[in-house]
């Protein structure tokens, strides 16, 4: 397991990686089923007529995933991975079965609580690719990281 990650080991530009995750077309169903039923995550028949021209994963569904790659992964904040907001989410390209997403996640910016000054506010840029590389998810997520004890 990797060392855990203080406010302190966050400095701008540093990145970390996640592994990867295969998705295929019953996951793609079965989450839209429970959490976004809609015919485009649904049915591969009705979804070839919208907008996606084919299934497409709900975002909320590649949002999920990313956040389990990134706690399996190389950012590990000690605390865990607390967010305190998002200040940016696009979903740039759809996501197909048989698409394999890994996540990026670069350190942006770092600064110190003014309210709470044994912690800091790490604002992280995760970015989300398929296994050709392209982008399928940005989110720039701020996350509360305690700082290095004494």
């Amino acid at each position: 397991m990797a060392d855990v990650l203080y406010f302190e080991d966050l400095t701008p530009g540093r990145q970390f990686r996640s592994g990867s995750r295969l998705l295929d077309a019953e996951q793609i169903k079965a989450f839209a089923r429970d959490y976004d039923p809609q015919p485009f995550h649904t049915d591969e028949i009705a979804a070839a007529a919208t907008f996606f021209r084919g299934l497409a994963a709900s975002g909320w569904h590649t949002t999920a995933i990313m956040m389990r790659l990134i706690v399996d992964g190389e950012f590990r904040p000690a605390g865990g991975v607390i967010g305190a907001g998002v200040d940016e989410l696009r979903w740039p390209r759809p996501v197909r079965p048989g698409d394999t997403l890994s996540v990026v996640s670069e350190v942006v910016e770092s600064r110190v609580s003014k309210s709470r000054p044994e912690q800091g506010i790490v604002r992280v840029r995760h970015t989300t690719v398929n296994q050709n590389g392209e982008a399928v998810l940005e989110i720039i997520g701020n996350h509360v990281v305690p700082r290095r004890p004494a």
